[in-house]
Formats: structure tokens, C-alpha cells, sequence
């Protein structure tokens, strides 16, 4: 195993060579055209800290998963006949990210870096992917900068981002009659982020943010804030809570503890995981309305991979696992398409892609700024009266069409 104590494996296809195969686009190997022999897929995330549980090691599992299945699917015809799997904590430290960055493209020759949550973090490796011309698909990030004024020609925005966030929560919460608000975000660039696109997204339905206080991050109390809520003037009808993972975790739990719904103010989540519903249990939720990117139970099909995963993983799989196994493989198949693994070529074969797969549904890459559209839904968190097997937390309110989900028309501050 090489450094940066990967939770990874090296996938080989036995007694498989690549010297001196021929072959194009779609068959036969072209493994000439693969650099270094064999192509290399790097997860960077959060294996030790507050966004562990969502993604993390068992994302590494969902990429080893598409590995796995693109092997199935091609054999003796894959064109990248030698596939490995990294993986490296960033510790959610934007300064981390960007030496890890640097250290798996240059030293361990990733092709591709997936995933990266923290948005700081995220943009320091979007940096490193232009200045290196090597792939870049953010999964765990939500802000929208990636696809703005810090786009570049190789980083992709895959899954989700803020405003679809705002949009699809603040919209809907507002209109159903919570027109008074109070924001809490985390102080970094994913928080601001979502404070400024709930904001526009609350006054755009009607409604008011009283007010919005930054919060240390990481963080684990927010008493401060949760105190304060009730003597605001006027008293909001909801706290809207824009932290993520372990932050969010902790602001539910006091949150429930000084019994704010008793004293009127609902709560919404600007960005909920259900790792964040199963630590908390359905009841501490209940009720609660949020975006999701994916939920494993909202169709067969969902479900069908989801009960491969659990085989892998040992639990169900949140949307970023789901997420980062769809990315590895769109990358895989954009490889088998152009016949190679330069930079260059797949950014191409990506750029203008419609697909199908177990995550996205109704996709396509929009090439003028590298956002993936996708079908995503409003849910709601049940009581646990209604969860009936485990993990079964969310009901789907509706499906949000993907025209309608994301921005309709690319950042012009974005210049690929």
C-alpha cells in the first residue's frame, strides 16, 4: 500500500497486460493510451472528524463498487484494464486538502479526485486541478463557486449545491407559512454560501430573515444562538440551520433541549444527510422538511443498489456514497468512450453528457459550467412511529424535475 493510509484497494484484472493493446473508443483496450499503465482514482474526504459518517471510508467502498461493476461490465474490452483506489483524510482543513491535492496527483498519479466536502476545502482542490489539468469531481461540497467564478475546465460539480438547497427548503417552508426567519451557518465558505441563497430564496417566497449570526466551525454549542432566538423582534417562526454532520447533530440535540418548537419556532435544515437522522433518532426530526440529493428507499431501483452496497458497507447508504459510485462511474465510462485517460479528452467526453444510472436520474452535465443536473427530491423526516424497517426515515414529498432544481442558466462569472 502506498502513503496517506488509504482505506483503499488496488483492483487488477488477473494475469491482465497493457502493452502493446489496440483497440478505440468503447473496445478492444487501447491501453496504450492510459497513463502510467493503469487508471487511478483518488477519494479525498473526511475520515476523522464531523463529516466522517456521511461519506468517508464507506465512499472509498462506492467507488470500489463502480470499480468492480465497470470491470463487470467491459472485460477483456475495458479500456482501463488496471484500476486503483486511493484514498486520504483532509481533515476538513482547506491547507490539508491542497497538499493532499498535490501529493496524489503529482506523486501517486490520480487521474481523478473525488469527492471533498467542506466547501474551503473543496475550492483549494478545484485550484490544484487547474493548475495540474487533472479531473476534479466534487461530491461532498455544496457551494455554488464551484460552478461560478472558481469554475475551471476540469473540476465538475457533482450532486448537489446550495442553491438547489435554498430552493427546494426555504421556497417550500416559507410558502407553507413560516415567513419570519433566523439563519445559523457555519462561518466558512459553505455557510455563507447558504446563508446568501436561503436568504433569496426566503424573501423570494414571501417570507423575512430577521436576522443571520454566524457560528464557529466546527462547533458544539450553540447556545448562544438557540437562546437568543425567542427575544428576536419579532420572533422568528423558524430557525433555519445551515450546518451539516456532526454541527448539525449537535445544534438538533440543544435545540430540542430548550425546547424551542414548544415556545413556536420551527426548525428547518438547510442540508441533512440520514446519517445525520439516524445519529439523532426519527423523533428529534419529526416532521422536519428538507432537500435531498438522493434517498436510497425512494424508488426500486435506488433500492436494488442500496441492498448491494449495505452487503459491502454494512449500512444504507447515504447520498454521497451513492453519489461518489455514480461519478467514478460516469469518469470510467467517459475513459471507455474516448479510449484513453487524458485530461483533455475526458473532459469532453463529460461536457454535454445525459445519463441514467443508480444515482442520477434524468442527468446531464451541463457543459458550460460543469454542473450536474439531476432529478432531486423534498422530503420529510417521519416519526418514528412510521419508520418501518431501519433507515427508513424519509418520506418523499415530490420530485423536483431537474430544469427546476438547479440554477436554469450557468454563472456568467464562470469562464471554463
Amino acid at each position: 500500500m502506498k502513503a496517506l493510509g488509504r482505506a483503499a484497494v488496488a483492483v487488477v484484472a488477473a494475469g491482465a497486460t497493457i502493452a502493446g493493446c489496440a483497440g478505440g473508443p468503447g473496445g478492444g483496450g487501447a491501453g496504450e493510451k492510459v497513463s502510467d499503465g493503469k487508471v487511478v482514482l483518488a477519494v479525498l474526504n473526511d475520515q476523522s472528524a464531523v463529516y466522517a459518517d456521511l461519506s468517508g471510508k464507506s465512499s472509498v467502498e462506492a467507488v470500489n463498487m463502480a470499480v468492480a461493476d465497470y470491470k463487470a461490465k467491459y472485460g477483456d474490452k475495458a479500456v482501463a484494464k488496471e484500476i486503483e483506489v486511493l484514498s486520504a483524510d483532509h481533515q476538513n482543513k482547506p491547507e490539508v486538502a491542497n497538499s493532499k491535492a498535490q501529493e496524489l496527483y503529482d506523486r501517486q498519479k490520480a487521474d481523478l479526485i473525488l469527492d471533498v466536502p467542506s466547501s474551503a476545502a473543496a475550492l483549494a482542490v478545484a485550484g490544484v486541478a487547474k493548475a495540474k489539468k487533472r479531473l476534479f469531481m466534487d461530491i461532498g461540497a455544496a457551494t455554488t463557486a464551484l460552478t461560478g467564478a472558481q469554475c475551471n475546465k476540469y473540476t465538475f460539480h457533482y450532486g448537489y449545491n446550495t442553491y438547489m438547497l435554498a430552493h427546494g427548503t426555504g421556497d417550500t417552508v416559507t410558502k407553507d407559512g413560516a415567513k419570519n426567519w433566523y439563519i445559523v451557518y457555519p462561518d466558512y465558505a459553505f455557510g455563507q454560501d447558504m446563508q446568501k441563497n436561503f436568504t433569496a430564496a426566503v424573501t423570494g417566497a414571501g417570507g423575512k430573515v430577521i436576522q443571520s449570526d454566524p457560528a464557529p466551525f466546527p462547533n458544539d454549542n450553540f447556545s448562544t444562538f438557540l437562546l437568543k432566538a425567542p427575544g428576536l423582534d419579532p420572533k422568528p417562526e423558524v430557525l433555519g440551520t445551515m450546518q451539516a454532520g456532526g454541527d448539525l447533530v449537535n445544534l438538533v440535540k440543544q435545540y430540542n433541549e430548550y425546547k424551542l418548537r414548544d415556545k413556536g419556532i420551527g426548525l428547518a435544515v438547510g442540508l441533512m444527510f440520514i446519517t445525520d437522522i439516524h445519529s439523532l433518532g426519527a423523533d428529534a426530526l419529526a416532521g422536519t422538511k428538507f432537500t435531498d440529493a438522493w434517498y436510497w428507499n425512494a424508488s426500486p431501483e435506488n433500492r436494488a443498489w442500496a441492498d448491494k452496497f449495505q452487503a459491502k458497507a454494512g449500512k444504507r447508504p447515504s447520498f454521497p456514497n451513492a453519489a461518489n459510485y455514480s461519478a467514478a462511474t460516469q469518469y470510467l465510462e467517459a475513459v471507455q468512450r474516448a479510449g484513453t485517460d487524458d485530461p483533455d479528452a475526458i473532459v469532453k467526453q463529460l461536457e454535454g453528457h445525459s445519463f441514467e444510472d443508480a444515482f442520477a436520474h434524468n442527468a446531464t452535465i451541463r457543459a458550460q459550467d460543469h454542473l450536474l443536473l439531476h432529478d432531486v427530491y423534498l422530503a420529510q423526516v417521519k416519526p418514528a412511529s412510521e419508520v418501518t424497517e431501519p433507515w427508513d426515515y424519509e418520506k418523499i414529498l415530490k420530485t423536483i424535475p431537474a430544469a427546476e432544481a438547479f440554477q436554469p442558466t450557468p454563472d456568467s462569472a464562470c469562464k471554463l
